[in-house]
């Protein structure tokens, strides 16, 4: 096989808000519907930084180009030249916080049960199933990845904010237009809610990049929201932890992945069905992941501006996978494998950052080995 040529990551682009940042999704509020709360999704994916690249150095100057993303951190820890330099990743879902803590109660991790050993699956440090309510969307930082000790929680609040369109005559809601056939959209919507995303001065928002991005004022993301952009060299420690030599037969994802075909999105990519673990009893597979996430990559829209289309189903980041022998790191998967992770639609995924995957500590590929 044929070792990918995906340049590794050199550069920290970190996304200084000016003001609010747009964090609406899904569905929106509508006359006859005035109960519910809009859709909200946040931080933005790397494909939405993806288009600040095209829109400056132009689409054939970009065709190189691989981000990852996105992940947030405190702005006096971005400097290459300094020691900290660090960044928070979404948590593996093996690590288990009670609510309202910050610490990690219980770690997960594919073991038999202690009363049937012929019966696997994900168990807690005591062998037993984890029972409680437990956080969902924290982040790690990457300085902690191989010894976790506490987690954070994300750090902007989400500010709902409804947006009225009124009569041009009168001073009330504008009704639908009634002249719009029942087989086309109505695009005279009365009420518009956005979700408007406030973050502290000392955080920003951070994704990774092989290629820099000239410092500056940039409108990133939906409503004309601008922010500002400046370029960081990664330092010697996040570069070594971003390219392991290998991923080992236990790890996580710290960015969301799509894997199958044009037509079906899958929990793995096919090529790793055999080096999954099968329960013969529960037919439980060695994965641990989450509620599927809807993923935009795909350009639309007529005319020189595209914006992000149509997508796909992705796992979440923090899904972990257990595989019964190690695996090559995320940089090196090759150019015949990456064809039959992704759907075949235009770039490879991976120029995203798609399924960008970390080592989980040496005990936990231990513990799989063993299995």
């Amino acid at each position: 096989m044929t070792a990918n040529s995906n340049p590794p990551f050199h550069y920290l682009i970190a996304i200084h808000p000016l003001g609010l940042l747009y964090g609406s999704a899904g569905p929106f509020l509508s006359p006859e519907n005035l109960v519910g709360r809009a859709g909200n999704s946040f931080p933005p994916s790397a494909a939405t930084l993806s288009g600040i690249f095209a829109a400056h150095y132009g689409n054939d100057k970009v065709q190189d180009l691989q981000l990852a993303g996105p992940f947030w951190s405190q702005t006096d820890t971005l400097d290459s030249n300094n020691d900290d330099q660090d960044f928070f990743v979404p948590t593996p879902f093996i690590y288990l916080v009670e609510k309202g803590e910050a610490t990690i109660a219980q770690t997960l991790s594919w073991q038999p049960q202690v009363d049937n050993p012929e019966q696997w699956g994900w168990r807690n440090q005591n062998g037993e199933l984890p029972i409680g309510k437990f956080d969902s969307q924290t982040w790690l930082s990457l300085r902690q990845w191989d010894n976790p000790q506490s987690i954070q929680r994300a750090p902007w609040k989400f500010l709902p904010h409804l947006h009225p369109r009124l009569e041009l005559d009168q001073r009330r809601v504008a009704a639908p237009r009634r002249d719009v056939p029942d087989d086309e959209p109505n695009t005279q919507g009365s009420l518009f809610l956005e979700n408007a995303v406030q973050l502290p001065s000392d955080v920003c928002l951070v994704y990774l990049s092989n290629q820099a991005l000239q410092d500056g004022w940039y409108r990133f993301g939906g409503e004309g929201h601008i922010v500002e952009v400046t370029c960081h060299e990664l330092g010697k420690f996040v570069s070594d932890r971003l390219v392991p030599p290998s991923l080992g037969c236990a790890f996580a994802l710290i960015t969301p992945g799509v894997w199958g075909s044009n037509r079906f999105s899958l929990r793995y990519p096919d090529v790793w069905r055999s080096e999954l673990y099968h329960d013969a009893q529960t037919g439980q597979e060695s994965i641990l992941t989450g509620k599927p996430i809807p993923c935009r990559y795909r350009m639309g829209g007529k005319g020189a501006v595209k914006r992000l289309s149509r997508g796909r189903y992705a796992v979440p980041a923090g899904t972990v996978y257990v595989m019964r022998g190690p695996q090559p790191p995320w940089h090196q998967w090759t150019s015949h494998w990456t064809t039959d992770l992704f759907p075949k639609e235009g770039p490879h995924l991976n120029r995203w950052g798609c399924g960008l995957a970390l080592p989980l500590p040496a005990t936990l590929s231990l513990q799989a080995q063993a299995a």
